[in-house]
């Protein structure tokens, strides 16, 4: 359904050095610089009536979303694979930085009233995510390293040195993250996460971190949210494939994912993983299931800021 109120609705595409931008009433393209200088300078000519549609390119969407928002407009941060699927869905056979940005100024018009506007994030919010982020893609290079030298005999002192370095790395920015959680108020919140079989440190504080992004109505927000939903494709008699959203932080997943792996090993939720594995369903699909109790049971201790009881503790109860 198309927007109800009249706006006048703008779709940005986004790069690293140059914004493209579609004026969805006059048809019109204008290309920016993208800087925060220009980007104010363009703003201010808009009518306070403007609603701006985004897609998220890494960092480089920031500086006009914030900016935009400081200045009262409505700013709508679109998914690239949503905008993806939607370009499909039309029709379009065409992918430039032009015809993107036409594409998000009708995206906005026709499906605006189902989307929520953008609203900043707390500022430990950023924090936390650029540090998982980071981890992530050292835990990845240090992965793809060991694999690749695997077989290196000559070097391989050399290496070791290398790796642990690596690890000392990896062990600073965990400390730091405990560092933001801590003067944010927030290790209570960790701990409780924590107290969950299978879920360790890093996995919690991802947890925490996506809880406080937004106002939740319920675990089926959350874990939306998290891009642990389902996608289904069912029509007549046909049941089509499940398939995970996976909108949102991957690195979230991942580390859900792993917290589900070790929590299948534990004496509370064995039992739950092997009734799923002998129902029929593959490890992975077991492991999804599990991940997504985790993360609603984690969620319910956040929510009501209560105390984890496990199931040998009731029955000693």
């Amino acid at each position: 359904m198309a927007m109800q109120v009249v706006k006048s609705i703008i779709g940005a595409d986004v790069a690293k050095a140059e914004l493209v931008i579609h004026h969805e009433e006059r048809d019109e393209i204008i290309k920016l610089k993208n800087s925060k200088s220009e980007i104010n300078k363009w703003l201010k000519q808009q009518p306070l009536n403007t609603a701006i549609a985004v897609e998220a390119t890494n960092i480089y969407h920031l500086d006009l979303v914030e900016l935009a928002h400081g200045m009262g407009f409505d700013v709508y941060v679109i998914d690239g694979f949503q905008l993806s699927n939607y370009r499909k869905s039309v029709g379009g056979r065409v992918k430039t930085d032009p015809s993107d940005a036409r594409l998000l100024s009708r995206f906005l018009k026709n499906e605006g009233e189902d989307l929520r506007p953008w609203t900043p994030p707390p500022a430990v919010y950023g924090k936390l995510q650029s540090l998982l982020r980071r981890r992530a893609a050292l835990v990845s290079a240090r992965t793809a390293m060991t694999q690749s030298w695997a077989n290196e005999g000559l070097l391989k002192a050399a290496f070791e040195t290398f790796v642990k370095s690596i690890e000392r790395l990896d062990l600073l920015i965990q400390k730091k993250i405990k560092e933001v959680l801590r003067e944010a108020g927030l290790l209570e919140q960790v701990i409780r996460c924590q107290a969950v079989e299978g879920i360790g440190f890093l996995t919690a504080s991802a947890l925490v971190m996506a809880f406080i992004r937004g106002e939740f109505k319920s675990s089926d927000a959350y874990i939306a949210f998290l891009g642990m939903d389902l996608r289904v494709n069912d029509s007549g008699q046909k049941n089509g494939r499940r398939r995970l959203t996976k909108r949102g932080c991957s690195e979230i997943r991942r580390l859900l994912h792993n917290a589900a792996m070790s929590a299948s090993r534990s004496t509370t939720w064995k039992d739950v993983y092997e009734q799923y594995r002998s129902n029929g369903k593959a490890t992975t699909q077991a492991l999804v299931i599990l991940a997504r109790k985790l993360a609603r049971v984690a969620f319910a201790l956040m929510r009501d800021q209560g105390e984890y009881v496990t199931k040998s503790r009731k029955l000693a109860c």
